[in-house]
């Protein structure tokens, strides 16, 4: 067994340990938006008001925009093989970068323990045992794979896409043929500030997945095209979310409140009493995927965040079995104490981590593709006293400016309401500008930056 786990950690993927091709990236990736938080996050679409069809529009906008830098990102893995968040040292310093590690770590804990909630509730049916247990066995289980690591999750996710596609084609199939959707889709009335809440909604699902998807990417060889990775990234989580929360919303449009509390027994209800234990079964492993690159990609980011000031540049095994189990605890608790009042709680979360993770996401594909274009140095990344220093003053500028800016456009129902958003309807298009002023401001301070030092050879 312990041959069998993943040696690397935090430290660079040498080419000798390189292999695969990045058509693994499709299945991964469809395999961890084919499930069931998915199909909650499309069902918000039509919560917060608009007409299904026009919600199946913003899932479908929301999924092709968003999926872009979301795949952007996987380039990253095969080209520098460290994983996504250490590789934010290049542009905030080995320090600075700490400041959305930490955030970064929210969000995996957040979206970590989402899907205990709803991966458990699966299990407590099956198994019978309470819906609390029920949670702690399903994070355990998560936590064990992360344990093994990168090769099992490919391995499995290429079983999870398969069995995705069966279930949620069989389930469709009752959706469709068991409402009069002609009706439900009927009549649409476009309510465009309430259409771009919702675009932003299901934008941010892939926006947030920007931190995961170098780490599974790292140890594709480094000849890897970037096109090839984009692609292949791009198509499996774009067709996997955009059907699932398809799904979701459609089902939330035809049954409201027997749905909105009761996520996985409404989906199973539709296979009806004889394939119960099945779809059970299917819904549990589905939500597996992405469950376990939460704990996986969360491990990582506790590690590069503390060992900016160890200056350690790899994990003993040891370690990373520790720091895995830390997440697995963390995540299993906070699901346990949340899981009331689930979806006004997600819808919460979803906001929240959008207006922090999309300078950081502009900042991290301007500096790779714009301005060191694809050239780091990577012992620098492990070295406060490097060349990438301890704190970057052009990403940490642009960072707060990025988040600063976004604030007049921002509505968070409920909490805050910036003034330009009454002006726009009330529309939330928060995350378009976090997207666009951090990215250029740190593209001008950075070619300022290089005006300014002397060359030293030509």
């Amino acid at each position: 067994m312990a041959a069998a786990l993943e040696r690397r950690s935090i430290d660079p993927v040498p080419e000798s340990e390189r292999h695969g091709h990045p058509r693994s990236l499709f299945t991964l990736w469809f395999a961890a938006n084919m499930q069931i938080t998915s199909a909650v996050t499309g069902a918000l679409t039509v919560l917060v008001g608009v007409h299904p069809l026009w919600a199946l529009v913003a899932v479908l906008g929301g999924n092709v925009l968003g999926g872009i830098p979301m795949a952007l990102h996987a380039a990253q893995g095969p080209k520098l093989g460290i994983p996504q968040m250490i590789q934010s040292r290049a542009q905030f310093g080995v320090y600075g970068a700490v400041l959305p590690l930490v955030l970064v770590v929210v969000m995996y804990l957040g979206y970590f323990a989402s899907g205990n909630v709803l991966g458990g509730q699966a299990v407590a049916q099956i198994t019978g045992l309470p819906t609390d247990a029920a949670i702690a066995v399903y994070a355990a289980l998560s936590a064990l794979i992360a344990v093994v690591g990168y090769r099992l999750i490919h391995r499995f996710g290429w079983i999870a896409s398969a069995l995705s596609v069966v279930v949620f084609v069989y389930l469709t199939i009752r959706l469709v043929g068991g409402h009069d959707l002609g009706a439900v889709l009927g009549a649409p009335t476009l309510d465009f500030p309430k259409f771009l809440l919702a675009l932003s909604l299901t934008a941010s699902w892939q926006l947030t997945f920007g931190p995961y998807v170098a780490d599974t990417s790292r140890y594709l060889p480094s000849s890897t095209s970037v096109r090839a990775t984009f692609w292949w990234t791009y198509g499996g989580t774009v067709l996997g979310a955009t059907w699932a929360m398809s799904f979701g919303a459609l089902a939330y449009a035809v049954a409201g409140k027997a749905f909105k509390g009761h996520e996985v027994a409404y989906v199973v209800g539709l296979g009806g009493e004889a394939l119960l234990i099945p779809l059970l079964l299917a819904i549990a492993l589905g939500k597996f995927t992405v469950n376990v690159l939460n704990i996986y990609g969360g491990y990582m980011t506790v590690a590069t965040a503390l060992t900016a000031f160890s200056r350690k540049a790899a994990l003993s095994q040891g370690a990373r079995v520790a720091y895995i189990a830390v997440v697995g605890v963390l995540g299993g608790v906070i699901a346990i104490l949340g899981r009331g009042e689930f979806l006004g709680n997600f819808i919460l979360f979803l906001d929240f981590l959008l207006y922090f993770l999309t300078p950081w996401s502009s900042i991290n594909l301007v500096d790779f593709y714009l301005v060191r274009k694809e050239s780091y140095d990577l012992e620098a990344v492990y070295d406060p006293n490097g060349r990438y220093g301890r704190w970057a003053a052009p990403a940490l500028i642009a960072y707060f400016v990025g988040i600063a800016a976004q604030i007049p456009f921002s509505n968070v129902e409920g909490i805050f309401v910036g003034p330009m958003a009454p002006l726009l309807g009330g529309a939330d298009v928060s995350w378009l500008i976090g997207l666009a002023v951090p990215g250029a401001l740190y593209y001008g301070l950075q070619r300022r930056a290089s005006w300014l030092t002397p060359s030293r050879s030509r």
